[in-house]
């Protein structure tokens, strides 16, 4: 037997540099059809984020009747909770409707978005509303002309995101944030 001696030991021998193997992630765009869905069981989802924050605000501020004069404020506590709804959800990667339809939302280079990106991106995600109901509000539209603009609209809005290079919704493009398709993430 040959018995190895400490300087053996301590010289490594000759070393090859192999390149590290690259690791090169998909960013898989959902389909339109996928993605729609997810987005109308994100609305039905937020009924019960509707019902429960304006509860507690007309139970707290003891409103009687939806025509209170204090129904602007409703409508902000509203708007404020959802976006930190949105804001939480979307920084964690995933609100409840997208782990279902297992769609993920991150940056243009794949990483997990930032809750500032995540705010900037609810912001913008409100062009899916605000143009029709801008539209609607000088005239006394009855409620199914208004469903008719909304809806309309929405249907423009998410063709729309054909003519992206990434077939992203161009909100997401200027949010600089994108939905991927993922795995379910961890329910932890």
């Amino acid at each position: 037997m040959r018995s190895r001696s400490p300087a053996n030991l301590a010289s490594p021998g000759p070393t090859t540099s192999a390149p590290a193997p690259s690791i090169t992630t998909t960013l898989t765009t959902p389909g339109l059809w996928r993605r729609m869905a997810c987005w109308l069981y994100e609305g039905m989802l937020l009924f019960a984020v509707v019902f429960v924050a304006a509860w507690l605000f007309s139970t707290l501020g003891q409103m009687r009747d939806a025509m209170d004069a204090r129904r602007n404020l409703l409508q902000a506590f509203v708007f404020v909770i959802f976006g930190v709804y949105f804001t939480w959800f979307w920084a964690k990667g995933q609100t409840l409707a997208m782990k279902t339809w297992n769609i993920r939302v991150v940056d243009r280079l794949g990483r997990p978005v930032t809750q500032a990106r995540a705010f900037w991106r609810y912001l913008l995600s409100w062009v899916w509303f605000l143009p029709p109901l801008a539209g609607i509000a000088p005239f006394k539209l009855s409620g199914g002309e208004s469903a008719v603009l909304i809806i309309g609209w929405v249907i423009v809005w998410a063709l729309l995101a054909r003519f992206h290079p990434d077939r992203q919704f161009w909100h997401d493009a200027w949010a600089g944030t994108r939905l991927i398709t993922s795995a379910p993430m961890s329910r932890r």
